[in-house]
Order: structure tokens, then C-alpha cells, then sequence
């Protein structure tokens, strides 16, 4: 993991090297997709010092139940740099991906992907160190360019179309009716009409969120509660 944290100078060099290998194109046959994995991050403070968990939540992608969850704590050491917030999370996210049992065939990531300003958001940043096609699912719009989206029907699964320098950065997607919309890009190795199609399968009636990411969230909430509570008590 010590190739992830760099130099300050080397930062945007990685980057726009990482950013040259970005494939908007399926690496795999969407019939062969069996297991989703949603990865969220949540972090606390104690005693002046950073900490994060990191949840990963792996669902049968046609029955839609839980098949694994695991998690990890550690201190984070990087700053809060806007733009580079990859550097600070993929130490954790890896870490906790080698505690995985089961091998995932797409893994969704609580952030951007491709909606990013330089394209690389967490969930393309992430891509290069796990092999694996990858998703970006953001509960907020980030800005790029000072280009606004433009807001779906108020119907089930519309989505516009986010556009920037008529460079397609991803979709604004309406989950349910009468909700707020999500904003979903591709991470790495997978298209665009894919991203659509696997998230929608994944959506259910009990959030605007795909299962996977919404079970990320609501553990890494959880952990955290459990963490600070157990420290209030000491």
C-alpha cells in the first residue's frame, strides 16, 4: 500500500497516468455476474487523532440477500486534500478487501467514479489496485466545470444524462418516484448502460440507494456508534 501514498509533486502525475488507463468499456458478460460488493467509508476522532472504518457488503446479485460482510478500523494518517480524497481511503479499502471470502464479480463504491474532475473519483481511483470493474454511486452532486444536472422525470428510473464539455461524465438516476435522485458514474472496466442496468436491479423499496451501498452505510454508521460509544465509556 505504500505505492498509493505519494509525494505531494506526485499526486497529479499518478493521476493523469492512473487517468490514461480508464476503460468505459464491460470487461465481463453481464450473465456472469453473481456477486456485488458496496464499499463505505465513516470516520470519527478520538483524542485528537483520525480514525475510519471501512465496510464492505457482498449481496447475491439475483436473490439480492447478504452472503458477506466484513469490516476494519485504522488511524488515517492523510490529510483531507479535496480532489485527492482516494489517497486517504484506499489504504482502508484495501485492507479490508483482503478480508474478503468471497470474490466479487462488481464492486460499488459510496462516492464517484468517472463524475469526477479529473475522472478519478474513488470508485476509478480504487479500480487499478482491485482488478475489478467497478461503480460510483454519490447520494450528492459534485460540481464539475460549474455545469448543474438536469433533474429526471418524476418517475421510477429516468435519468439524464451529465454532461461536460460534451464528455458524458454520467447519469443523474431517479430510483422511486417522488425521491431524490442519486448520481452514478462508471469506475473502471464498464459502461455506462451497464451502470444503469446493475444498479437498478439492485434497487429496492426500502432506499434510493443499490442494496450493496446502502448496507455499506448503514454498517459503517452502525461501527462507528459502537466505537465511540465504547470509548465514552472507558
Amino acid at each position: 500500500m505504500n505505492d498509493i501514498i505519494v509525494k505531494n509533486d506526485e499526486y497529479e502525475e499518478l493521476i493523469k497516468e492512473l487517468s490514461s488507463r480508464i476503460i468505459l468499456k464491460n470487461n465481463f458478460d453481464i450473465s456472469d455476474v453473481k456477486l456485488v460488493s458496496g464499499v463505505d467509508l465513516a470516520y470519527y476522532e478520538i483524542s485528537g487523532k483520525n480514525y475510519a472504518v471501512c465496510s464492505i457488503c457482498t449481496v447475491d446479485y439475483k436473490s439480492k440477500e447478504l452472503i458477506e460482510e466484513v469490516h476494519c478500523y485504522d488511524e488515517v494518517n492523510f490529510p483531507y486534500i479535496p480532489g485527492y480524497l482516494a489517497f486517504r481511503e484506499l489504504p482502508l479499502i484495501l485492507k479490508t478487501f483482503k478480508l474478503l471470502k468471497k470474490d466479487p464479480n462488481i464492486v460499488m463504491f459510496d462516492g464517484n467514479g468517472y463524475l469526477h474532475f479529473r475522472n478519478m473519483g474513488i470508485a476509478t481511483h480504487a479500480s487499478f489496485y482491485i482488478n475489478k470493474p467497478t461503480i460510483g454511486i454519490a447520494k450528492n452532486y459534485l460540481k464539475i466545470e460549474n455545469v448543474d444536472y438536469m433533474m429526471p422525470e418524476d418517475k421510477a428510473f429516468a435519468f439524464t444524462d451529465i454532461i461536460i464539455k460534451d464528455v458524458v461524465y454520467g447519469r443523474c438516476l431517479r430510483t422511486h418516484s417522488h425521491v431524490k435522485p442519486i448520481f452514478i458514474s462508471c469506475g473502471n472496466y464498464i459502461d455506462l448502460d451497464t451502470v444503469v442496468t446493475i444498479v437498478s436491479n439492485l434497487i429496492n423499496k426500502e432506499s434510493r440507494l443499490p442494496i450493496p451501498v446502502r448496507l455499506a452505510d448503514l454498517e459503517t454508521k452502525k461501527l462507528r456508534r459502537d466505537i465511540l460509544a465504547c470509548f465514552e465509556q472507558r
